[in-house]
Order: C-alpha cells, then structure tokens, then sequence
C-alpha cells in the first residue's frame, strides 16, 4: 500500500473517531503533509463513497444509522437576525445540518453546517464575521432552506412554533410581499 493510501485510511479512521469536525490544517499537522494535501486526499475519499462533510469547522465523517428525523424547513431574514435563527434552533434540541438556496444560474447551492449547540453556532457567526463573508441566503433576499436532524416531533414543533414566532420561518408566498 502506497504512503498515500495509508494516510487516506489513517484519515478515515480519524475522522470516524471523532465525534466534532477536524479542520484540514489540523489533519495536515498530524500527518505532517500541507493542508493542500489533505484537501486532495479528502475528495478522493468522498469519490470513493466515504460520507464527508466539510463543515465551518472542519470535515465529520457522516454517521450512518443515526436516531434523528430529519425536516426540511423555508426560512426568510435578515444579516441581523441569523443568530436568532441558529440559537432558536439548537436551544429547541435541533441540530442545522445544512443551508440551501435556488440561485438563478447555478440551480441549487446547499453549504454543510454541522450545528448543534451555541458553541457551534457562535464559532460559525464568529467565522462569517472574520472572513467578512456573507451567508448563502444573501443571494436569495434571505430566503433559504435548512434540512434539520430533530431528535422527537416535540422538538421539531418547538423549533418551528419559535421560528414562527419570530417572524423567521417562511410560510407564505404573501410574506414576499
């Protein structure tokens, strides 16, 4: 077996380990290869069929048969009010796997998120804000989907009762208006 392959299988087994995402400089560290390298050896892994998801916060091998349901929520805000979105969700017991938006030329954008607690997400705002970046749903007038992994339908009312509450969660085509 190649020096490379054994990195590749030593990845995996690092990233099933784990239970938080591993950023590729932290894997490029412990392996003692440039971050390029384990961003190389990353897309071969996924081409192989191995479930990675890079996140804001590093790659997490997807797990397989876990307990969660996951839904498929329409949200619409504002810059000012992302924070609120992702704190109402995670302190309902949801995790935000995702953010999908319809762009006009590329059809369909989804970012991996990963987030399942404040840690999460203020490490993601706080990333947003040091990269100056904007999040996907600027693109689309703040419209956009999240997929969410919700461990009981009571939890997922919950998330969506407070979204709703705050004006967040998109039910009508009138709120276009």
């Amino acid at each position: 077996m190649s020096p490379s392959a054994k990195r590749r299988e030593e990845i995996l087994k690092v990233l099933k380990d784990s239970q938080e995402p591993i950023s590729a400089s932290v894997l490029a560290g412990r392996f003692s290869v440039s971050r390029q390298i384990i961003v190389g050896d990353i897309a071969l892994l996924r081409a192989a069929a191995h479930d990675i998801a890079a996140t804001p916060r590093g790659y997490i091998l997807q797990k397989k048969g876990t307990e969660q349901e996951t839904v498929t929520i329409a949200c619409r805000h504002n810059d000012q009010m992302l924070a609120q979105e992702l704190y109402t969700v995670v302190d309902n017991g949801c995790g935000l796997l995702d953010v999908i938006v319809e762009h006009p030329l590329y059809g369909q954008i989804s970012g991996s998120l990963q987030i399942f607690s404040r840690y999460d997400a203020d490490a993601f705002l706080r990333k947003l804000e040091e990269n100056r970046a904007n999040p996907l749903c600027a693109l689309t007038g703040g419209i956009h989907l999240h997929t969410l992994s919700c461990p009981s339908e009571d939890a997922c009312r919950r998330v969506l009762e407070g979204l709703r509450q705050q004006g967040i969660l998109f039910e009508k085509l009138d709120e276009l208006d």
